[in-house]
């Protein structure tokens, strides 16, 4: 019998995924992950209910449950990089880089320690096993915050949720055999930020000096005051607290000279862009592949070409909107993942 060690956050999709694991006959092994000191949040992924919950299934489907600290990885590659990233003037990822560094990363490494044949998560994506390639999965497809994981360790992943495509069916699911989470909610956006108010959260968890600086438009002119660069990304409208006589958008973040750069609606569309930080899947990313800027972007057609450091220029057929740096950009050929990187400029 094949063991698996299947991550579990307490919510349904990770709890079905492991009914389904059982199902099937695998030997499974429900680990949720301590990634933040629980007494702070209040509900979500990282609560002392969380944990509660996914025990509480395991319990009910007869397979053992563990506990695994990760505080110390989740701080360094995703609370860190989340705050540097505004910081600097980016836009983070949290989910991209929980997967790559500690969903299929640290918990990979413990699944191997415990003498796991497979890993799996409650993630919408497939393995496809013939070509051993990451697959997008129907409405619900996860795809997009997947493509950080290691060619090597995609033969040990498994995607129980692969063929359902829909949220009611899972729920359902659990209805029938009885599962305590059938009618959980989904969990928030940024797991460790339970009111999705991240600027408070940014100043709260660091030193930072809210250095007030510059609304500039595109030709360098000055159009008011903004209240610290944390407060701004890519596309935002709404909260400038500036009147113009046309609506006005964050086109650009000037770190360096602390000025937020502002246009029109027809400034946020451009048709280039350079990423780095890659994970490719495929020995030799194709010239010609579709790609998404962002989760609930459309995948557009583009073309690549690598460039002497090693970066990727990637030029859209038609414009997108509000590339913004630091997101994730994921290519596509098909309903293949061919591997993806961090926006930079």
């Amino acid at each position: 019998m094949k063991k698996v060690l299947i991550g579990m956050s307490g919510g349904v999709d990770s709890s079905v995924a492991a009914f389904l694991l059982k199902k099937q006959g695998y030997e499974v092994l429900g680990a949720t992950m301590i990634l933040y000191d629980e007494e702070k949040i209040d509900g979500g992924c990282l609560s002392f209910q969380a944990v509660n919950d996914a025990k509480k299934v395991c319990d009910k489907l007869g397979i053992k449950h563990i506990t695994i600290n990760l505080k110390k990885e989740f701080k360094k590659h995703v609370i860190d990089n989340f705050i540097n990233s505004y910081l600097n003037g980016t836009t983070p990822n949290p989910c991209v880089e929980c997967n790559k560094y500690l969903k299929f990363g640290a918990l990979f490494e413990k699944a191997k320690e415990l003498g796991c044949d497979f890993i799996a998560t409650g993630h919408y994506a497939k393995v496809k096993r013939g070509k051993l390639m990451l697959s997008r999965a129907g409405k619900k497809d996860q795809s997009y915050f997947l493509y950080g994981i290691k060619k090597s360790v995609l033969p040990f992943v498994i995607f129980p949720l692969a063929k359902y495509k829909s949220k009611d069916k899972i729920r359902e699911i659990a209805f029938k055999n009885n599962l305590v989470v059938a009618k959980k909610k989904d969990s928030q956006e940024i797991c460790f930020i339970p009111d999705n108010d991240y600027k408070k959260y940014i100043k709260k968890n660091t030193k930072v000096n809210e250095n007030k600086g510059k609304f500039i438009d595109l030709n360098g002119n000055v159009l008011g005051n903004h209240d610290g660069i944390i407060n701004y990304t890519i596309g935002q409208r709404k909260g400038l607290g500036i009147s113009f006589s046309k609506p006005l958008y964050v086109i650009d973040i000037d770190v360096k000279n602390n000025n937020v750069i502002l246009g029109e609606v027809k400034d946020l569309y451009k048709k280039e862009l350079v990423c780095s930080n890659l994970n490719l899947l495929v020995k030799k990313l194709p010239k010609k592949i579709t790609a998404k800027i962002r989760y609930g972007a459309k995948a557009s057609k583009a073309t690549t070409t690598i460039l002497e450091n090693g970066d990727i220029k990637v030029v859209f057929d038609k414009p997108q909107r509000a590339i913004t740096k630091g997101q994730s950009i994921v290519f596509y050929k098909n309903k293949t993942v061919l591997g993806g990187g961090i926006i930079i400029k």
